[in-house]
């Protein structure tokens, strides 16, 4: 059931060499599995910058990308999360939000995080995008601390978890050159209902 969220792949790329050495520092003396993911989690979201939040390029999509230039879109970020949790042999996938952009109504768009399977609490999820004012995400299972809540009825936690980012996550990241492009054109999905 988890192996296929323990794979490298072509944006969650844990073999490269900066990330293999990250993922083992970032391990080296923890206690036990809780305390590795909270250190790859707060790594993440205190150390790898927002894109949209500094207004910093490159646009970042693959994990090793990501820490090598310290800034990616919340998209990219969960990309090293999940990277820098499967290299220490833990399972973690990607989860989506559909949010407000500008914190109610139109337009939408999708917000990118984690999940990771703990053996202790089964998967939960957590959000690496970077805290600032009124924005406290943290790990503290079982409780989830997440970056953003779902205000109003065009907004959603999208149940699924993934083992590979969306296409049309990746196609947005691939496709521009600047934060400000990606931010005018962030993926965004339709419900239905």
């Amino acid at each position: 059931m988890v192996g296929k969220y323990l794979k490298e792949s072509k944006y969650i790329d844990f073999h490269d060499p900066a990330i293999s050495k990250q993922a083992e520092l970032l391990s080296h003396g923890a206690k036990d599995e809780d305390e590795v993911v909270k250190r790859c989690f707060e790594f993440v979201r205190d150390k790898i910058k927002h894109s949209w939040d500094y207004k910093l390029n490159p646009v970042t999509c693959r994990a090793s990308d990501v820490l090598l230039h310290g800034t990616g879109y919340c998209y990219a970020k969960s990309h090293l999360l999940a990277a820098l949790l499967r290299k220490n042999g833990i399972p973690a996938g990607l989860c989506y939000q559909r949010l407000s952009v500008y914190d109610s109504g139109a337009p939408y768009c999708l917000h990118g995080l984690n999940a990771v399977y703990l053996k202790n609490h089964g998967w939960y999820r957590i959000d690496a995008r970077g805290n600032k004012p009124r924005i406290f995400a943290q790990f503290i299972p079982p409780r989830e601390a997440l970056a953003f809540s779902i205000q109003d009825k065009e907004e959603c936690d999208l149940p699924e978890i993934w083992p590979e980012p969306l296409p049309l996550v990746t196609d947005v990241l691939e496709q521009y050159d600047d934060v400000e492009q990606v931010f005018n054109n962030l993926p965004n999905i339709q419900l239905w209902g």
